[in-house]
């Protein structure tokens, strides 16, 4: 006897067959297309190039180098092999202490040692995407909700709400003032939660910005510590990009703020790392919650369990976190190879009258596109993204993936390819800009519009309160698809 749709929700839970991971996102959408028609210089010259993928790929020259000069840091080298055994039954869920002291250590060298970092709040996690969903288990309970200025990175309503239940309200920023967040906001979107009963438990903040590639000042940095001190709720800064920061203005860390005379309750601050983006490790895993709350600490520590960094991960890491010379060599390599990358991508756009938003960090740029909006809608940017895909074969990530309030921008990786790739790019830009000088208007009859790529693309409404958990990041286990990394 066979099961029906309705047989199979009654056998499973609401997460098994609910939509809370997400799969209904241009974000992507644009990746499957990169999936069915991939870029390779000689196999596929005309293929999707992929611009869609937040990756670090600009040092790892300088990794190479290290791990041949340092064979014993893997235990599965004939120079590391007589630590297997040590390394191979330790499971205790603090970490190795050598990994915590180095993770500490060089989050305060991408820090400028502006700041130190204690090696026992160090906490373990499965990448970023497990140290976000920890975070709001740890802080919030099912309906509560974190305040997030918009646009901002997808997969944040998949990590701290598929599995939590927490929600997500949306802060509204605009290009007027370069997106930045303002207390004005902060007050409306809080007293819009307010209002519908909603319970505010925290302030999540991405710092330096994905998608943006900004960094927060100073002063509205104390800003934001001064808010969630009056409204007494949490302050989670995802500092993950820290050491993707190029050039002035410096990044500065929540944990540098904290240190000033300010009013400041430290229990409620908290931040989330990782070695995906700085270090260009995504597939390692290594996710950080570093709180100044002791409950918080313990409580995420015994929750790691669920995903805890493997001990040959750990080995390495420490191993090549302690060496002093390396790393100092790679945070001053990696900020001036992203810096030249930067200005030959950004400069080339200016040529063919593309702006961009004046950053200075992260992997990406937000790209300026609404003068090709045949009208400032959403549905005119799915148009263009259509285009851009189909047509021009590079995978961006429109600005709507990112809960942007204003249709026509666009996030651009720029540092997840090699120059020869970036260069081929760039001239599919300028071909595009050069055919294309009026807006995009749709076509209809074109095949790209019956093809199986789903568009999924809705209005939103900015003055919704909640934005559901429907977008998610690269590592989702899509079947018969590669689309395992996070962005």
């Amino acid at each position: 006897m066979g099961f029906t749709l309705s047989n199979q929700q009654q056998l499973l839970s609401k997460i098994a067959t609910g939509n809370g991971h997400g799969e209904n996102s241009p974000y992507f959408d644009g990746w499957k297309a990169y999936d069915s028609d991939p870029f390779h210089p000689t196999k596929n010259p005309n293929g999707v190039i992929q611009m869609g993928l937040a990756e670090n790929e600009m040092c790892f020259d300088l990794i190479q180098e290290w791990v041949l000069t340092n064979p014993e840091a893997s235990i599965c080298t004939a120079a590391g092999v007589n630590e297997f055994k040590d390394i191979a039954i330790f499971q205790d869920y603090h970490g190795l202490p050598e990994f915590r002291n180095a993770v500490a250590n060089f989050m305060g060298k991408v820090r400028g040692n502006r700041v130190t970092f204690d090696a026992d709040r160090i906490v373990m996690s499965g990448g970023a995407t497990g140290a976000h969903e920890t975070i709001a288990f740890c802080l919030a309970d099912p309906g509560d909700a974190f305040l997030v200025p918009v646009p901002y990175y997808p997969g944040f309503d998949r990590d701290l709400g598929w599995r939590t239940g927490v929600q997500l309200i949306p802060v509204a920023c605009d290009s007027s003032n370069n997106f930045k967040v303002t207390r004005a906001a902060l007050e409306a979107a809080y007293e819009k939660a307010q209002k519908a009963n909603i319970r505010v438990k925290g302030l999540l903040i991405t710092n330096p910005s994905n998608p943006l590639g900004t960094v927060i000042d100073r002063d509205t940095l104390r800003s934001l510590v001064t808010f969630i001190n009056e409204k007494k709720i949490h302050l989670v800064c995802d500092e993950i990009y820290a050491a993707t920061v190029f050039s002035q203005p410096s990044f500065t860390s929540i944990a540098e703020i904290i240190e000033e005379n300010i009013e400041c309750n430290r229990n409620l601050i908290h931040i989330v790392y990782s070695l995906s983006k700085d270090m260009g490790f995504p597939g390692f895993r290594v996710g950080i919650v570093y709180s100044y709350n002791d409950d918080v600490v313990n409580c995420a520590r015994k929750m790691s369990s669920f995903g805890l960094v493997s001990t040959q991960t750990q080995h390495l890491i420490a191993s090549m976190l302690s060496d002093n010379e390396f790393v100092e060599r790679f945070i001053a390599q990696s900020a001036e190879r992203l810096k030249a990358r930067h200005m030959r991508f950004t400069m080339e756009l200016a040529q063919v009258r593309t702006s961009c938003l004046n950053g200075n960090g992260g992997l990406f740029v937000w790209m300026d596109l609404r003068r090709l909006l045949k009208e400032q809608t959403f549905e005119a940017e799915m148009v263009l993204w259509q285009t851009i895909i189909h047509e021009v074969k590079l995978n961006v990530s429109p600005g709507s993936s990112f809960h942007c309030p204003e249709p026509g921008w666009f996030r651009v990786c720029f540092a997840n390819m090699d120059d020869k790739t970036m260069e081929i790019a760039l001239t599919r830009i300028r071909n595009f800009m050069a055919q294309y000088k009026e807006p995009i208007a749709p076509r209809k009859n074109n095949r790209y519009w019956q093809s199986n790529l789903r568009l999924s693309f809705q209005s939103r409404r900015m003055d919704d309160v909640m934005m559901p958990p429907c977008m998610m990041s690269p590592h989702s286990p899509i079947p018969q698809s590669p689309l395992v990394r996070a962005t």
